[in-house]
């Protein structure tokens, strides 16, 4: 029996602002060119620009709710974004959760603060961070009080973990296991690895094993690698099988992957049935239980 089958139903951990809802930014050549070269993303969002789009694709794929990110790699466009993903959940709240952002270009401590707050006003479960394509760290020190509000608030973060295909940024300092100094300094705080962490898988199944407050979400991948041999997801592949299986989560991060396509390859891979379902649908619902305000859990 295909997996899919089996599911009862299926919450999609991350998607990204339809870009007609997109504030007016403009995105470095240097990341246009080389992100279109790896991932075809200017055929995608081509497809992309309406809030109906999104929905169109999630019935499509048997997608009963989605956590829409307000997630950025460039521009100072966190306000505008989190606006947009409020409007969205405001629309559709049996349909969309919402995880807003802070500004990472020209940070400022003070300011992403009173974002914090302010995402926490507008029922959003969490925040999306990506500080790699702003030339920072996980591990940089000026993100603990970010961190520490997140945590008062009771809103989770989401952290861009592993490969960026910038070439202006390096990606070193998205290696998982900064989360796991993140995670010893704020046991209580709610992780996510967004992306999975590749190519330092092993270090992001460790990070895991060792604090259940750390999850990972496979956002932008295409699931086939993750059951092939020699892939470098051998390790991952193996563990969320068993003691990982509380602490993943399906995301297709849309436009960027298509869902259904996405969808269908989980399902061919040979995963535990209560796994599977805990990866496509139980792990989420429970964290949005955990960290709603106004934001509405799917039933």
């Amino acid at each position: 029996m295909n997996q899919g089958d089996r599911a009862a139903s299926t919450i999609d951990f991350r998607v990204r602002v339809p870009q007609g809802l997109w504030p007016t930014s403009e995105m470095p050549p240097e990341s246009i060119e080389q992100y279109d070269a790896v991932l075809g993303v200017n055929e995608k969002l081509a497809g992309a620009q309406s809030l109906d789009d999104l929905l169109v694709s999630m019935v499509a794929s048997n997608i009963d709710h989605a956590i829409m990110h307000a997630e950025h790699e460039f521009g100072d466009v966190a306000d505008a974004l989190n606006r947009a993903v409020a409007d969205c959940v405001e629309k559709y709240p049996d349909k969309l959760t919402g995880i807003g952002a802070i500004s990472l270009q020209n940070f400022s401590i003070r300011r992403a603060l009173a974002q914090i707050e302010e995402c926490a006003e507008m029922g959003f479960i969490g925040i999306s961070m990506e500080p790699a394509f702003f030339g920072m760290g996980l591990d940089d020190k000026v993100f603990y009080p970010i961190y520490s509000k997140a945590m008062e608030k009771n809103l989770l973060v989401a952290l861009h973990t592993g490969i960026n295909y910038t070439t202006n940024q390096p990606m070193r300092g998205e290696n998982p296991l900064f989360l796991d100094e993140i995670a010893c300094h704020f046991p209580q705080l709610t992780i996510v690895a967004s992306h999975g962490g590749w190519p330092w898988v092993a270090e992001m199944v460790a990070v895991a094993r060792k604090h259940p407050n750390v999850f990972v979400e496979f956002g932008g991948l295409a699931p086939k690698y993750v059951g092939t041999p020699g892939s470098g997801w051998e390790v991952m592949y193996r563990f969320m099988n068993s003691v990982l299986s509380d602490q993943i989560l399906f995301g297709t991060d849309w436009p960027a992957m298509g869902q259904q396509r996405v969808v269908q390859e989980w399902s061919e891979l040979v995963l535990k049935p209560q796994v599977f379902e805990a990866l496509m649908a139980g792990n989420a619902k429970a964290l949005i239980e955990k960290h709603r305000c106004r934001a509405s859990a799917p039933a």
